[in-house]
């Protein structure tokens, strides 16, 4: 009788670690144009013209949109430079 042993690598105890999810949120604001809040999706997210007007018209009607996801650290910087262009952001960390 013969039986095939199947190799495994052994367990590190890092199964799918998650540290929770950064995500860079816009909120609506009744003071900038439409054109404003997209050149600076695009100047600062680093976002294409469709992607920058769709999160602008998701703010505009939902209120916010979860414009980027990421590190902290990155998106902190983007925080800053959109509240330079007195754009209302928030980051949230997903658990």
């Amino acid at each position: 009788m013969t039986s095939k042993e199947t190799k495994r690598k052994p367990d590190s105890g890092k199964k799918n670690e998650v540290y929770g999810e950064h995500s860079l949120i816009l909120h609506n604001d009744d003071v900038h144009s439409f054109d404003y809040v997209i050149e600076a999706l695009i100047d600062i997210c680093d976002h294409d013209y469709e992607q920058a007007m769709q999160c602008t018209l998701i703010t505009h009607h939902k209120g916010s949109c979860d414009i980027r996801k990421g590190k902290f650290e990155t998106l902190k910087q983007m925080k800053d430079a959109l509240t330079e262009r007195e754009l209302n952001t928030t980051i949230n960390t997903q658990p």
